[in-house]
């Protein structure tokens, strides 16, 4: 194939695909700009910022640990409010029924603590590595260069 005609086949592709796309995949001409954005996908406007917020996981984390504590404290609560409760109702027939409520809920209080105490570190982690993610994406795309700005095709 001789240059020229390589040089026609570039052309001619290059005049099928001249419309001009974004991340989002809005092409310039149907409400969306040149620059890929950091707004809603199919905005078509935005900051030309990625941007990334640990707020959700760090509101999560934190009630994980507020859950955790009153889950805890209710336990002991429990137990503490049930303290001699044998000895003052002896005889009673509710009181193997309420050894085995109390025995019960005892049960479910420290798993709903343990499993509230499993998940701050884990949805902590997740806030810390979404940043440091989304900081290292954000690195990488300002590391490429593009000779007019993205403006042309």
């Amino acid at each position: 194939m001789a240059w020229d005609e390589w040089e026609q086949i570039k052309a001619a592709t290059a005049e099928h695909h001249s419309t001009q796309m974004q991340l989002n995949q809005l092409p310039v001409d149907q409400g969306g700009s040149a620059s890929a954005s950091g707004s809603k996908p199919g905005s078509g406007g935005g900051s030309d910022t990625l941007r990334h917020s640990n707020g959700p996981w760090t509101d999560a984390a934190d009630t994980a640990n507020d859950l955790k504590i009153s889950t805890e404290s209710t336990r002991k609560g429990l137990q503490s409010s049930h303290t001699g409760v044998a000895a003052g109702a002896a005889g009673l027939a509710s009181l193997a029924a309420l050894k085995t409520v109390i025995t019960s809920w005892e049960k479910r209080l420290e798993a709903v603590r343990d499993e509230c105490e499993s998940l701050e570190p884990k949805l902590r982690t997740v806030a810390k590595d979404m940043g440091e993610y989304d900081s290292a994406v954000a690195a990488k795309t300002r590391a490429v260069h593009v000779s007019d700005g993205g403006k042309n095709p």
